[in-house]
């Protein structure tokens, strides 16, 4: 899957001429942000969690981290990442490169962390560990066919 099935899903939306592709690998939170010339908070990442035979997605910003308490409070489970392999075969992207968008596992279940809504444009990958793509919080909610927005993380600084 990857880029080869987002391009089209982001196509079809009007989104893909807005792909970013670099000659370095942007597949953890630093590379990206040194990739972009931006801030690490503003990298949107995509976190893959075990549900089952299934998965729940939060997209959060590049300086939140998960708290355990939240995640339990708002989804009834601990949360528990996929591995690599679980990760690839249920999103249909490797890790560095998962996003939001076109994901394998039509069940899986996308949120977005509220730490991405202090920005006006953050940039998640796009299926591949060398690209991203710049959106508003409100654009990658409607394209991620996200749920709900959820206050999932800690150790950022909320600006509102």
């Amino acid at each position: 899957m990857s880029l080869e099935n987002v391009r089209p899903y982001l196509e079809e939306r009007g989104y893909a001429d807005r792909i970013i592709l670099f000659d370095r690998s942007s597949a953890t939170v630093a590379l990206a942000a040194e990739a972009l010339g931006c801030e690490e908070a503003r990298i949107a990442k995509t976190l893959a969690f075990a549900k089952g035979e299934h998965a729940i997605i939060v997209v959060a910003a590049g300086d939140a981290r998960i708290y355990s308490g939240g995640f339990k409070h708002a989804f009834g489970i601990k949360p528990s990442f996929l591995d690599a392999e679980a990760a690839e075969r249920i999103t249909g992207h490797r890790p560095g490169g998962i996003c939001p968008f076109a994901l394998k596992d039509r069940e899986c279940e996308v949120y977005l962390d509220i730490s991405l809504k202090r920005f006006d444009i953050v940039y998640p990958a796009v299926g591949e560990a060398n690209s991203a793509i710049p959106l508003s919080p409100d654009e990658l909610f409607e394209l991620s066919q996200a749920i709900s927005w959820v206050d999932v993380t800690r150790d950022w600084k909320r600006d509102n």
